[in-house]
C-alpha cells in the first residue's frame, strides 16, 4: 500500500530480485524491490514512490531490499535550507559563469555518450555498472514515462559535464552526473550538484533527491557533504544538520 501526500492511497505490486553481489559493499550481496514492470508507470506514481525511499533506472522502479542490511537510506536535500561550506562556495563562485548550460530531453546523444564512456573508464574502471554499453547507456539514462532531462554543461564549444535529472512536482532528482575526466580538479561534480540545488530554487521545487547514502562506502561519501540533509529512517524523513 502506497500512500500519496494528498491523502489517497493505491496499491503497488512489487517484485524482488535475486541476490547478486553488492556494487557498494565488499563481500555483501544486494537485492531489490521493483515496482510491477507490467504495470503502467507514471510521474504521479514516481512522485508518490521516491518519497518512499524508490529510486528510477530506466524504465523500471526500484528499492533496495538486501536481507540483514539496511545501508541503503534514501536521502534529500531542503534546498531553501541548504547552507553551503566554504568550499562549496569556492567552487561555485569561481566556476558559476564560465560554462553555458543546454537542456534536452534524456535520450541517447553520442556526444554524452563519448564523455560518460571515458568517465567510466579512468572513474570505474573495475566495473559495477552495465551501462558502458550504447544501449545500456540509453536503457539507464532514459526512460519513456518520465520527464527526465540531460544538462550539458560546455566550456566554449568543449562539452564537460552532463547532469541527468528527473524533473518532479515536488523536487528534482538527481539520477546520474558524470563529467571530463581530466578535469577532476575542477570539481564537476560538486559543481553540477550546487547547480542541481539553484535550478530547484529557481522553478521553486523544495527537494533535490540524491539517492542513497551509504555509511562506509568511499564512493557515497561525497553526499554527506551536503547540510543540512534529510535521511529516511523507519519510514520517516529525519532532519540532519551534521556530518556523519
Amino acid at each position: 500500500m502506497i500512500n500519496r501526500d494528498n491523502g489517497q492511497s493505491m496499491t503497488v505490486q512489487l517484485y524482488i530480485s535475486p541476490e547478486q553481489e553488492c556494487p557498494y559493499l565488499e563481500g555483501r550481496q544486494s537485492r531489490s524491490l521493483f515496482v510491477d514492470p507490467y504495470r503502467t508507470h507514471s510521474m504521479s506514481l514516481y512522485e508518490a514512490l521516491i518519497d518512499q525511499g524508490f529510486r528510477r533506472s530506466g524504465d523500471s522502479i526500484y528499492r533496495p531490499d538486501c536481507h540483514a542490511c539496511n545501508q541503503c537510506i534514501p536521502m534529500r536535500v531542503p534546498v531553501n535550507d541548504f547552507r553551503p561550506r566554504r568550499i562549496q562556495r569556492r567552487i561555485w563562485n569561481r566556476q558559476q559563469s564560465l560554462y553555458r548550460v543546454i537542456e534536452q530531453p534524456a535520450a541517447f546523444d553520442p556526444a554524452h555518450y563519448e564523455l560518460f564512456q571515458r568517465y567510466m573508464q579512468t572513474r570505474h574502471p573495475d566495473g559495477g555498472m552495465e551501462a558502458t554499453s550504447a544501449e545500456g547507456y540509453q536503457q539507464f539514462i532514459a526512460s519513456s514515462w518520465s520527464t527526465s532531462h540531460s544538462y550539458a554543461f560546455y566550456q566554449g564549444e568543449k562539452l564537460i559535464a552532463v547532469a541527468v535529472t528527473d524533473i518532479l512536482r515536488q523536487g528534482l532528482s538527481a539520477v546520474y552526473t558524470f563529467y571530463d575526466p581530466e578535469l577532476e580538479r575542477n570539481s564537476l561534480g560538486v559543481f553540477c550538484l550546487l547547480w542541481q540545488i539553484e535550478m530547484c530554487k529557481k522553478r521553486g521545487l523544495p527537494w533535490l533527491y540524491l539517492g542513497y547514502w551509504i555509511p562506509g562506502c568511499r564512493k557515497m561519501s561525497y553526499k554527506n557533504q551536503y547540510l543540512p540533509h534529510e535521511l529516511l529512517i523507519d519510514d520517516a524523513w529525519v532532519r540532519v544538520s551534521k556530518r556523519q
